[in-house]
């Protein structure tokens, strides 16, 4: 009996689902039973997440791709487990910027998706441009990029979180700084250390070799790799439009309407 359910479960959710799903579990039991009830909640997400692909082909008749479907499914996997749970964000200084280029891509195909249903729908009767689509493309999944970066922002002001990573940073370039008040930013470079203090003149903490910044790098740095993924789609689907069977890459990416 649960052989058979087990086969049943691979075959409507794919292998790659069924196995993420089996470590999630595991993870969230074990979670459980040490009391850390917020990795519980991100382990329940991350499993409601990963339904994300039957939904929208049972509610919206758009059909993913296996390899499009895989990567979303590793980087929810990726963000969520081994990002927040296995802190992999502070442990690897590039697993943001990976993922951030990744969800870049994945805006662009999807964002490029939609402009290409529309066109080739019968009922709209403007016929758009390879470079129109390309460039909508792009703009869409640059706004994703900026909702998520709102996002971060409002996670960290009013709950306290720290989703736009801090770094330090060892100099200052600020018109603050000018004692004339005047619009000539005073340049403080080589930074050694900055000693924050609590309202009861308490050392709180040491920060060696800069200060830091509170997430402005972080964000502009991600919006900046967020483009390029999407703009590494956006060229594949220019050309993808204009030779619809000659390049293969693109299929393997768009999502497409189940007639």
């Amino acid at each position: 009996m649960l052989k058979k359910i087990f086969l049943s479960s691979i075959k409507r959710k794919g292998i790659v689902n069924t196995v993420l799903s089996f470590i999630v579990t595991s993870v969230l039991i074990a979670r459980f039973l040490r009391g850390d009830y917020w990795s519980v909640f991100l382990c329940v997400l991350t499993l409601l997440l990963f339904n994300i692909p039957v939904l929208v082909k049972r509610w919206f008749k758009v059909e993913l791709s296996k390899e499009l479907e895989v990567i979303i499914l590793l980087f929810i996997f990726c963000a969520e487990i081994l990002g927040e749970i296995g802190s992999f964000y502070t442990h690897i200084p590039w697993w943001d910027t990976m993922l951030h280029t990744t969800n870049g891509f994945l805006m662009g195909a999807i964002g490029f998706a939609l402009i290409d249903i529309l066109n080739k729908s019968p009922n709209f009767h403007i016929s758009l441009s390879p470079v129109f689509v390309a460039v909508v493309a792009l703009c869409i999944s640059m706004t994703v990029g900026v909702a998520w970066e709102f996002f971060e922002f409002g996670m960290d002001t009013f709950f306290k979180t720290d989703m736009q990573k801090d770094r330090t940073v060892s100099y200052i370039s600020s018109v603050a700084l000018n004692p004339d008040g005047i619009n000539n930013p005073i340049i403080a470079e080589d930074i050694a250390k900055t000693i924050l203090f609590d309202k009861d003149g308490k050392e709180i903490a040491i920060i060696e070799n800069g200060y830091l910044d509170i997430g402005i790098i972080d964000t502009m740095k991600d919006l900046f790799v967020n483009f390029i993924g999407a703009a590494v789609f956006s060229v594949i689907g220019y050309f993808y439009l204009l030779g619809r069977d000659k390049v293969n890459v693109a299929k393997r990416f768009i999502p497409k309407l189940i007639s």
